[in-house]
């Protein structure tokens, strides 16, 4: 039981940590996920298991967690009101072509970052960016001006 109380606290330390460090730095995994990842790797290490290298130590530490991890994504799916306690929320960091600087500095985004990112979704302007959101796992979305203007035309067509 002892070793199920420290992988409980060990996951809740991780859970404040990773929210506090933010999400800006990472693409693919949030930074929990990663965390928890080279986490369960180790954990049958001295933290949670002090020195026991038993195969039920292990089994117990990392089924708490994965238990844990399920249990905190049926809270997101059950209560609304938690997801962005648990998840974070996306947050506008760019609009009407401008940076908004507080904003970005609280996620400790820089005006360098945004601009690879936007970049690398072929941007060449700032000008051309209407909003920039930083979504929950690190990722940039921008909406150009212009983008809901294509398609097809009001009237006739070719024919018409």
């Amino acid at each position: 039981m002892e070793i199920v109380i420290r992988a409980l606290v060990v996951f809740i330390f991780l859970w404040v940590i990773t929210r506090a460090v933010g999400r800006s730095t990472l693409g693919e995994l949030s930074t929990f996920e990663l965390i928890l990842y080279v986490t369960m790797g180790d954990l049958v290490q001295q933290a949670v298991t002090q020195q026991d290298y038993s195969v039920t130590a292990a089994a117990l530490g990392v089924g708490t967690f994965a238990l844990l991890t399920v249990g905190i994504s049926w809270v997101q799916w059950r209560f609304r009101g938690a997801r962005g306690i648990v998840s974070g929320r996306p947050e506008l960091v760019f609009a009407d072509g401008k940076p908004l600087e507080a904003k970005m500095a609280r996620q400790r985004l820089s005006v360098a970052d945004l601009l690879v990112a936007a970049r690398e979704q072929g941007i060449k302007y700032t000008s051309q960016i209407e909003y920039a959101v930083l979504e929950v796992d690190g990722k940039m979305s921008f909406f150009t001006y212009g983008e809901g203007e294509s398609g097809a035309p009001e009237s006739g067509g070719p024919s018409g």
